[in-house]
């Protein structure tokens, strides 16, 4: 287990005790992925339209009704809507009663997105397109977040700079790349880099199966503007693929640019709704000093900085019978806010559960 550097503050905490079998962040990091057994979830798919006349698919799940509270789920970084952790989520949402949207960034639902552009760890202005369709759509539903990873920073990015404007009513971030550009350096050390190949390898894939759908579909210009990229072979970092392919995309001067401009570090101090993070200090993607420091949150944000849960892992029990913290920490925190709120049409039948 890591040690807390004394730098950071250690507040008390639910209570998390990581499994002794996954000692360590990279376990805790690959248990999931590599072995947990995927939740069979029955989902309803929508299309929405973008302003930009782009497309995202967002899968419903749990009760229907105007009176069921629902959390829209934010993915991480070449994840989808069906990551194991966006599934379980789901699944422990809608037993307690709530109604959840998870929402596949540009491209990342099986089916490439229309424009040249895909998503990225700033994306906030999709988010933002998502959360007012649905919240005009359902006015007299409560909606929440939870974003992981790349989905984390997203959100409190797009928290920041909607400050109290945002209809959301609650939020959650997890395992959140606060300083992407820490986060590029830090991939890139140690046993770390396994991850960055794969990364690296399912961008680049992302990248060419959508040149090959425009080429078919003679979406030209599109397809020019990839084209208008450097080589994608050769790449090595992140420092790479940013430079070449997400900065030149998305209107980014550099990658320098594009981690400046996006890194939710920058952002976290004009939150204004009740926010949870949750991040673990041997997470093997983020260096734990590019964590905000808990006394300069906002006093609407709390932040739960464990020694131990990996890269949004955080499992606990035995091998025959694995828990995930998250899948219980994170509606129980939402069910007090929204208790504490008074905002809901059915707060007994939360109570009840």
């Amino acid at each position: 287990m890591s040690s807390i550097p004394s730098s950071i503050p250690f507040p008390p905490l639910p209570p998390f005790r990581p499994s002794r079998w996954l000692p360590g962040g990279h376990l805790q990091t690959l248990y999931s992925p590599l072995w947990r057994t995927s939740p069979q979830l029955q989902r309803r798919r929508e299309r929405m339209r973008l302003q930009d006349g782009d497309f995202i698919d967002v899968d419903w799940y749990g009760p229907e009704g105007e009176s069921a509270n629902c959390v829209l789920l934010l993915h991480g970084l070449t994840g989808s809507s069906s990551s194991l952790y966006i599934l379980g989520q789901q699944q422990a949402l809608a037993e307690r009663g709530w109604q959840s949207v998870a929402v596949n960034w540009r491209g990342c639902s099986g089916e490439p997105n229309h424009r040249a552009r895909g998503y990225h760890s700033g994306a906030s202005e999709d988010l933002a397109d998502v959360v007012q369709q649905l919240t005009l759509r359902y006015p007299y539903k409560l909606f929440a977040a939870i974003g992981y990873s790349l989905g984390g920073n997203v959100l409190l990015k797009y928290l920041g700079e909607e400050g109290g404007n945002t209809p959301l009513q609650a939020a959650v971030a997890v395992s959140v790349p606060f300083r992407l550009d820490h986060c590029a350096d830090r991939i890139s050390k140690g046993f770390s880099r396994i991850y960055q190949a794969r990364f690296l390898r399912d961008l680049r894939q992302y990248v060419e199966h959508k040149q090959q759908v425009f080429l078919r579909l003679g979406r030209r210009e599109e397809l020019a503007r990839l084209a208008a990229l450097e080589t994608l072979q050769g790449m090595k970092t992140f420092w790479d693929f940013d430079g070449r392919v997400t900065a030149p995309l998305h209107g980014f001067e550099s990658a320098d640019d594009y981690y400046h401009r996006c890194s939710s570090a920058f952002f976290v101090e004009h939150l204004r709704i009740p926010t949870l993070i949750v991040h673990a200090l041997d997470d093997p993607f983020i260096y734990p000093q590019s964590v905000p420091n808990a006394e300069t949150l906002p006093s609407n944000v709390t932040l739960e900085l464990h020694a131990s849960g990996g890269h949004v892992g955080f499992i606990e029990g035995p091998p025959w019978r694995p828990r995930y913290y998250l899948e219980h920490r994170l509606p129980d925190w939402l069910q007090s806010q929204v208790c504490s709120q008074g905002k809901t049409h059915n707060t007994s039948a939360l109570l009840s559960n």
